[in-house]
């Protein structure tokens, strides 16, 4: 009776090579988001490298879910790397990086986002920009919920406020306020959307 040939079936989990080549394709989506998570370029570097390094190291990933695995390895290294905190109840928002100005080299869309008070950035990054949900957030923070959609509410303000004279010079007044006043969330996913792909 002849041998049964064995047919090498390919694994369902991502390999090393996937991740690198994940890392690789998408090198710049990946550095934006640890930049706008940690608003500083020495520490954007050190979680990009961090994050490959975690999803090299990590447990067996679905190849499907490579993508959406690498960009979690960089939030939760940014989350280590600054720590950020919920704001007190009664404290008054703050804005970022003890003072600093954003560089005036960054689109306004970003610089809105970089001068949040840490735990506001991350909170709009990771539900807004990256859709997680609430719960998600909560877990990753370290926090409870309501401190999550406050934060969200105080970013939206924020960055609204900001985006709003910038919007303005763009297009005409009186047929963009309804959208900007009623749905401030999808405005700016627009504007960010060159800046910052997310993987399906």
């Amino acid at each position: 009776m002849p041998e049964a040939i064995q047919i090498a079936r390919p694994t369902p989990y991502a390999s090393s090579r996937d991740f690198c080549r994940i890392f690789h394709e998408e090198t710049e989506s990946l550095y934006r988001l640890s930049f706008l998570l940690t608003a500083q370029r020495g520490k954007a570097e050190q979680c990009f490298v961090s994050g490959l390094d975690d999803s090299l190291k990590g447990g067996r990933v679905f190849k499907e879910w490579a993508r959406s695995w690498a960009r979690r390895a960089i939030i939760q290294n940014a989350v280590r790397v600054i720590n950020p905190h919920p704001m007190e109840e009664n404290a008054s928002p703050s804005f970022n990086r003890s003072g600093k100005t954003t560089p005036v080299t960054e689109p306004t869309e970003i610089a809105a986002i970089l001068e949040l008070a840490p735990f506001e950035r991350f909170v709009y990054v990771m539900s807004v920009l990256e859709r997680y949900s609430d719960q998600d957030c909560s877990v990753l923070l370290g926090c409870v919920r309501r401190d999550v959609i406050a934060a969200r509410t105080r970013a939206l303000q924020q960055i609204g406020s900001v985006m709003e004279p910038h919007v303005k010079q763009q297009v005409n007044v009186d047929s963009w306020k309804p959208a900007l006043d009623d749905n401030c969330r999808a405005v700016l996913e627009l504007q960010l959307a060159p800046y910052l792909a997310t993987s399906a």
